[in-house]
């Protein structure tokens, strides 16, 4: 290390780092005087110049020309309850089946298909009727003791 100590008058920023600011309407060999690089007439030359957001000097702007694509529909969706194996094994049902369960107020009436998923624990024996069970799902109702149907 030098021994030469770095005072707070010695920083500066690095070179080519910096430039002096653009001054405007100094006279004509400025190379900026009369119009002050503001173009001639017009909007652009008056002081408090805006224009709308989006404008493009009268061409059709982009959020016109472009086409206005937000998804689609699903024409035939089948609204489905998805329920877990942890969730019956707290709910106590031996018979699960889509009507049992709307029956039972656990999901919703407008419910058209049901799920079965394998999250959590299962240590009663249940019977399952649905449309989908997922094999782990299958696996854990089967190694309880219960059988699982395909609707």
């Amino acid at each position: 290390m030098s021994d030469k100590r770095i005072e707070i008058v010695d920083l500066a920023p690095a070179k080519g780092a910096t430039s002096k600011s653009k001054r405007v309407g100094r006279g004509r060999s400025s190379g900026m005087g009369k119009t002050s690089c503001r173009g001639n007439n017009g909007e652009g030359q008056r002081s408090g110049r805006s224009s709308k957001r989006g404008f493009e000097g009268g061409q059709m702007p982009a959020y016109r020309r472009l086409p206005k694509l937000k998804g689609f529909e699903i024409i035939n969706k089948i609204n489905t309850a998805a329920v877990n194996v942890g969730r019956l094994e707290q709910w106590g049902i031996t018979e699960v089946s889509l009507e049992s369960l709307i029956d039972a107020k656990r999901i919703h009436p407008s419910s058209q298909a049901l799920r079965i998923l394998g999250n959590g624990e299962l240590s009663k024996s249940i019977n399952v009727k649905a449309s989908y069970v997922t094999p782990q799902a299958k696996e854990k109702i089967e190694k309880a003791g219960g059988k699982v149907e395909l609707v």
